[in-house]
């Protein structure tokens, strides 16, 4: 690290204090991958299950962040329980940030990996320029946990983005972007611990990529039996990862086995060459182009048997069927099993995305936002009434799409 850097911050701008951050270590990448889980199955359980929608549920988690973010800019010392708080509520929350472009604004996923690939090296840059080091072993001034903090915000957001890109719009699914990610981290790990590459490259681009692991973690023990998952739902699996940050948490507390010393934390940092540097990431670039080769060729080999379809018809006949049971248990007053129909509905019709949404992205929205309110309705409410009358809203689209017709926005609209 460079002290001169440190010691000509102003006070009013940097306050000295001790390390913030953890070391990394194990632990920090068994939390951190915990916390990208919750990020994903968290906000569907507030979303979806508690029927508050994704404006209110961002606004929730977004108020909730910045009050756990001052906390932590106001302590002078790393404190674990506080650090992976505010984490976990970042995670949620760069969740919904990409959520809310993609469904809310209408950004394409494709811009939004661009948009927050933009924004993270921007920070990366202006961190650099300003402070002369990347390492979190030197997060111990105002600012310096500032860019920290901005850059962990744009890894989740990005993360969630890539996966989400890669997972449905390219139809790859969780499981298979989940092994993909895998093998990038173990590469990056092979490169940072067998050729030496290094450590604050190499760990910034395994922050980014757990993001999507974790996800797919999460989809596959969300996700039914029927569909290869362990079937345990959004609202067990966040619990189980909640408990699960909660005692490693604990643990840490108690150990200090993650405090970075005084004497590390003011150490000098190592540097590569400019030269030796520039080798290395264009290594991990040979390395990402390889599994975007690989992505690409899969996608097209897959997107070959849709093309020449133009339309939906005949596409939808499960998603009718699945509506139609749920009315049944509405009308019935069978709200148990009229929910069960909605996790079925929601997790068959995040699988099959990357296959009709390519065939017509207009009508596949449409039907998307009545299947958000018929979900929200469903899980928020007992009221028959309200519940059959968003479900007849989106049959009526979905059998509109079915035969071919074009969307109509005043019946997607008629569920809101």
């Amino acid at each position: 690290m460079n002290t001169t850097a440190f010691h000509n911050n102003s006070p009013s701008l940097a306050k000295i204090m001790l390390s913030k951050v953890p070391e990394v270590t194990i632990y920090f990448w068994i939390i951190k991958v915990l916390c990208t889980t919750v990020g994903e199955t968290f906000a569907d359980f507030i979303n979806f299950n508690l029927g508050l929608g994704l404006t209110k549920t961002s606004i929730i988690i977004g108020v909730a962040f910045f009050i756990v973010l001052f906390i932590q800019f106001r302590r002078r010392k790393y404190v674990p329980v506080i650090y992976w708080l505010t984490v976990v509520l970042i995670s949620v929350f760069g969740t919904l940030v990409t959520d809310n472009m993609v469904e809310n604004m209408g950004v394409q996923l494709t811009t939004s990996v661009i948009l927050f690939t933009v924004l993270l090296a921007a920070t990366f840059i202006v961190w650099y320029q300003s402070e002369k080091t990347l390492s979190i072993h030197s997060i111990f001034t105002t600012r310096r946990e500032a860019f920290y903090w901005l850059a962990i915000l744009f890894t989740f957001a990005l993360g969630t983005a890539t996966g989400d890109y890669v997972a449905e719009e390219l139809a790859l699914g969780y499981t298979l972007t989940g092994l993909i990610v895998l093998i990038l981290i173990l590469c990056t790990f092979a490169a940072w611990k067998l050729l030496k590459f290094n450590a604050v490259f190499t760990f910034w681009i395994a922050y980014v990529l757990t993001r999507p692991l974790g996800a797919s973690l999460g989809d596959y023990m969300s996700q039914p039996t029927a569909l290869g998952g362990l079937g345990l739902g959004a609202t067990v699996t966040s619990t189980i990862f909640l408990a699960a940050i909660f005692a490693v948490v604990v643990f840490l507390s108690i150990s200090k086995v993650d405090r970075i010393s005084k004497e590390k934390s003011t150490a000098i940092e190592q540097r590569s060459t400019s030269i030796k540097f520039a080798g290395q990431v264009l290594t991990m670039v040979c390395v990402f182009l390889a599994a975007g080769a690989f992505i690409g060729v899969y996608a097209n080999n897959h997107n070959q048997t849709i093309e020449g379809k133009h339309d939906l018809s005949g596409e939808l006949t499960e998603f009718i069927s699945i509506q139609t049971d749920m009315r049944n248990y509405v009308i019935a007053n069978d709200f148990t099993d009229a929910r069960a129909q909605a996790d079925k509905l929601e997790l068959d019709w995040d699988t099959r995305e990357g296959t009709l949404r390519p065939i017509d992205q207009t009508t596949w929205i449409a039907i998307d936002e009545t299947f958000d309110q018929v979900l929200s309705d469903v899980r928020a409410t007992t009221d028959i009434e309200k519940c059959k009358a968003s479900i007849d809203a989106s049959l009526s689209v979905l059998e509109a799409a079915n035969t071919g017709s074009p969307a109509d926005p005043e019946k997607a609209s008629a569920s809101k």
